[in-house]
């Protein structure tokens, strides 16, 4: 244990880090309007309390305060909750956004009607944390609204694909395993809440082609950014040529555009 709390905190810190360089407001445009689809699907109820965990730009936050709902965001990456908070304030939203961590929400028991996550809470290193954490924070009557990118959908290979020039740090789990319906299912039931689970599909819709999606990641979404900073020039050319073949092959638009259906596995957990 006397090694283990250091070399956390150093992941938690290099987590952080990656999370913040680029600007993921960019990316979360494009994620916009299936975060208020899932918002809208779940029934986030008018004057219900709220709490959006790794809420980054605010994609579930801000339709859900839309709704009338009582919100707060947390995330880790402070830069991001900035930007959540400009978009609430442009649209005149009451919702407040804290600097927080999936592992350690800073609220007391069963204080929640609602808690949401949508590709953020998927990416803590100890989900066994993540779960006792939004299982705590939750009322007994209320539900948990998680969306998880598959380990088989275009963004699992994605990120596989990335590990294969640059691995993760050894004896984590992979997040996309929050997308295999017999791991969160488990998951959860090791709490004592039972899972729904519904494969969903996103379409990434960017109007440009692979090389410029590819430029576009690597300039604009922290671990990208970051991965290729690991790498020499011979290796970031070899991870830019199979980022480059992935979206291209996965494309089902024009060639000057990028059109990609990507999955994720919807999970509604509730206490039976």
């Amino acid at each position: 244990m006397g090694t283990a709390m250091p070399q956390m905190d150093q992941l938690k810190k290099n987590m952080k880090a990656a999370w913040m360089a680029g600007d993921f407001g960019q990316i979360a445009k494009f994620n916009e309007t299936e975060g208020t689809a899932f918002v809208e699907r779940v029934h986030i109820q008018r004057g219900s309390d709220v709490l959006d965990v790794a809420c980054g730009t605010g994609n579930l936050a801000i339709p859900a305060a839309r709704l009338g709902a009582n919100v707060i965001g947390v995330d880790i990456a402070t830069n991001l909750l900035e930007q959540a908070r400009t978009r609430a304030a442009k649209e005149g939203l009451k919702a407040e956004f804290r600097e927080g961590d999936a592992e350690a929400l800073a609220f007391p028991d069963a204080q929640f009607d609602a808690v949401i996550s949508m590709f953020g809470a998927m990416f803590a290193p100890r989900p066994e944390l993540v779960v006792s954490e939004l299982t705590r924070v939750c009322k007994p009557n209320g539900f948990i609204a998680m969306a998880n990118w598959t380990p088989t959908g275009f963004v699992g290979k994605n990120f596989a694909t990335t590990s294969r020039h640059v691995p993760p740090p050894p004896g984590l789990e992979p997040p996309v395993l929050w997308g295999k319906e017999d791991v969160v299912t488990e998951r959860f039931r090791k709490a004592g809440w039972k899972v729904q689970c519904t494969p969903r599909i996103l379409q990434f819709r960017f109007p440009f082609g692979a090389v410029e999606v590819v430029k576009f990641f690597r300039e604009y979404f922290g671990p990208t950014k970051t991965a290729f900073s690991r790498l020499d020039e011979a290796g970031q050319e070899a991870l830019r040529a199979d980022m480059e073949e992935l979206w291209g092959e996965s494309n089902e638009g024009p060639a000057d555009q990028t059109h990609v259906k990507a999955e994720y596995l919807e999970v509604i957990a509730r206490k039976p």
